[in-house]
């Protein structure tokens, strides 16, 4: 493995004579680049990047997501290239163990929706899971910034994992029209029960300390930093031997592997089916829209109505017995009309997190 980056595109060839300002004469650049900026095959320079940056340094693998344009979000090409660039991990000798970070202040905003949904993309979650899970060296996540619905699946997928200062963490599946389906084969069989109830359910944001009180991550400092952290964990890696690292990892794996053999199939249908659902296509659509999905916005006409039917009972009541109507305490206001309206674009569907455009939380 090299020290620099490993996967992605690589230019295209540059065809034709040079002409003195640097374009050939079919209109691209030495280097590969028409004149607007885009390849000879219609790429732009930024499309042409690796989305998964890697080094090598002292026995570890640093894999680096690096899709800002999308806040990390699992695209098809980052979900290929973060395959390729594990698998070349776990064929070089010298690596101990892979470090899996981030860019920006995201480390990953969940599925990509500017994709369209396909039986291919949730295939190939449950492919680059198991692939992590699998792999013979130790993974180990570390977290700076936001996790959101499916990007949880790769801290379950981690050995290790730690979380420090700007982490925080949501399944918004739920508020989307979806479910955790794919990622929760590497999680359920870590986290607390009662706590992956609650937070599936409600797609509430928690910060690292509760991750680590859930089990979802391994160490948490919400204030600190995470390498300082990570540095006795990466260390201690770094004095495994090859084969003592693999054969202790295939004991702690083994529950969650029989998770992927017994469900995985499964569940790629059914993450499948859910995304290609029209409660899913008015969830997505409402959160890239900024604006509150129909279910929300019925519970909220519901409050309303509610309140309006107690507001006339209480002025009623008021005035029979001879008191001002205003006098009343907050009468006419739905205690839960104020919560609704605030779970749009910014609350329910802010937090969701889960696209690749909108990205994690603003």
């Amino acid at each position: 493995m090299t020290d620099g980056p490993t996967t992605g595109p690589t230019a295209a060839p540059t065809t034709g004579r040079p002409l003195t300002d640097g374009l050939t004469a079919d209109g691209s650049s030495a280097d590969g680049l028409t004149a607007d900026g885009s390849t000879a095959d219609g790429l732009t320079a930024d499309a042409r990047k690796p989305l998964v940056l890697a080094a090598f340094a002292r026995g570890i693998t640093t894999l680096t997501l690096d899709s800002p344009h999308n806040r990390n979000a699992l695209s098809s090409r980052l979900v290929a290239e973060l395959r390729e660039a594990l698998a070349a991990a776990g064929r070089d000798d010298r690596v101990r163990a892979v470090l899996l970070t981030h860019t920006g202040t995201t480390f990953c905003a969940g599925a990509d929706l500017s994709e369209p949904p396909s039986a291919s993309g949730a295939s190939g979650l449950v492919d680059l899971l198991r692939s992590i899970v699998e792999l013979p060296k130790p993974v180990v996540a570390r977290v700076t910034g936001h996790v959101r619905a499916g990007g949880l699946g790769l801290l379950g997928a981690c050995d290790i994992s730690a979380a420090g200062r700007g982490a925080s963490f949501a399944f918004t599946e739920a508020r989307l029209g979806l479910a955790p389906a794919v990622i929760s084969m590497p999680l359920l069989p870590r986290l607390d029960r009662r706590a992956a109830a609650r937070y599936y359910l409600t797609g509430e944001r928690f910060d690292a300390a509760e991750a680590a009180r859930i089990g979802l991550v391994t160490l948490a400092d919400p204030e600190g930093d995470a390498d300082e952290a990570l540095a006795p964990v990466l260390d201690g890696l770094r004095r495994g031997s090859p084969q003592g690292l693999a054969e202790s990892k295939r004991l702690v794996t083994a529950d969650v592997l029989r998770a992927f053999d017994r469900d995985g199939e499964a569940l790629a249908a059914l993450s499948a089916r859910l995304f290609a659902s029209e409660e899913a296509r008015e969830g997505m659509t409402s959160f890239l829209e900024r604006r509150d999905p129909a279910w929300v916005r019925q519970t909220a006409s519901e409050a309303g109505a509610a309140a309006d039917a107690g507001a006339a009972s209480d002025a009623g009541t008021a005035a029979e017995a001879r008191v001002i109507p205003d006098a009343a305490p907050d009468a006419g206001r739905a205690p839960d009309a104020a919560a609704a309206g605030d779970t749009g674009a910014t609350g329910a569907a802010g937090d969701t997190g889960t696209t690749g455009p909108a990205g994690a939380p603003r």
